[in-house]
């Protein structure tokens, strides 16, 4: 057992980092098994000596990011413990980034893990994005953001958000209503990102006037997108056709940030996901970007990242019936063809049963009669 000290130049730091009733602090000391106790303008950490340093490090880090006013809850702690742990305290500096987005009701939108933070450059510095990740991971609500700055900023006079109408493995078949009303379930979570972002009347406002489109992907067809911001979710729901079509939509002054989660595609079985093509094809080209977010990234309640880590770890237990299916040679069907099985024309030969008549002879039969 040993025992350090941190010396804290100003309480309201540690007030921050501690949390509404020190619920980071236990946080803290459940995670790590260690004592920790605030005395004097000093932190003391009591414990097993590895788990000490860690705690330290965790804490300094912490200190560090309420110097520079970020906000400190359970999310970020367990984050920054997760950096400490795997030897990345020297990252945690990076955290404090700068604001993309003011929200409607005031609220500074920022990356809050490494992953966020280098999917947000990626947008800012290249034309076209690709943010691959599981779910949580503010893949959309970060491009909803920078499509808001930027169009706030007048960098593009346009903000087109889309996606494919595919359902998440059911069948709705006929929604009622209008056009407009039957794609609405689809687009609801990207209505949702620009509501909060905008308010409902200002994203209103800007939809009448044309600055702010949200439509399925089938409406991209045949267009030219010049000085937009444009932004296709799910993207893992495209086909390779559909995929081509939207990339070649870019035009002069625009701006496209592609997003999906590649473990949640909903296409038939037969049908290859436009996204992983697209991150084979386009890996590579200048001006165009492929980030890659993980379940580290996760931003939601602490479970998702639990159940994204449980599917992964299931999923190389257990490989998919797809992946596993051998595949089928051609030597049977060949085989099949040399033996003489099949007619001249290529159909299945018929089987009669003995002393059957064939169709014309039983026309001649019925004709003699």
């Amino acid at each position: 057992m040993i025992d350090r000290s941190i010396e804290v130049e100003r309480m309201e730091h540690v007030i921050s980092v501690f949390g509404s009733f020190d619920q980071n602090l236990r946080l803290i000391e459940s995670e790590l098994n260690v004592k920790i106790l605030d005395r004097e303008n000093q932190i003391h950490i009591s414990g097993e000596e590895e788990n000490v340093m860690l705690a330290e490090k965790a804490i300094n880090g912490l200190l560090a990011l309420a110097a520079r006013g970020e906000s400190i809850d359970a999310q970020s702690v367990r984050y920054i413990l997760g950096l400490v742990q795997s030897g990345k305290e020297n990252e945690i500096q990076k955290l404090a980034g700068d604001v993309i987005c003011i929200t409607a009701k005031g609220k500074p939108i920022k990356p809050k893990t490494l992953g966020q933070k280098e999917y947000c450059d990626a947008i800012a510095k290249n034309t076209v994005t690709l943010g691959i990740g599981p779910a949580g991971t503010g893949k959309t609500y970060l491009a909803v953001a920078a499509a808001v700055a930027a169009f706030r900023a007048e960098k593009v006079n346009r903000i087109i958000l889309t996606r494919p109408a595919v359902e998440a493995g059911e069948r709705l078949g006929f929604l009622p209503g209008d056009l407009q009303s039957k794609v609405d379930p689809y687009l609801r979570p990207l209505y949702d990102a620009l509501f909060d972002m905008l308010g409902a009347d200002t994203y209103q406002k800007y939809l009448e006037k044309g600055n702010i489109e949200v439509a399925p992907l089938a409406y991209m067809r045949g267009r030219t997108l010049d000085d937009s911001f444009i932004i296709l979710d799910e993207a893992q729901n495209t086909s390779r056709e559909q995929m081509k079509m939207f990339l070649t939509r870019i035009g002069f002054g625009s701006k496209v940030v592609i997003t999906g989660d590649i473990t949640q595609i909903d296409l038939p079985e037969d049908k290859v996901s436009g996204l992983k093509v697209a991150m084979r094809v386009l890996e590579g080209i200048d001006d165009i970007a492929v980030c890659t977010l993980t379940g580290a990234d996760v931003v939601r309640h602490r479970l998702v990242q639990k159940i994204i880590e449980a599917y992964e770890v299931y999923e190389k237990q257990h490989p998919s019936a797809e992946d596993a299916k051998p595949q089928k040679s051609g030597g049977d069907r060949n085989q099949t063809g040399r033996s003489g099985n099949r007619s001249a024309g290529g159909q299945n030969p018929v089987t009669r049963r003995p002393g059957a008549r064939s169709a014309g002879q039983n026309g001649r039969r019925r004709g003699h009669a």
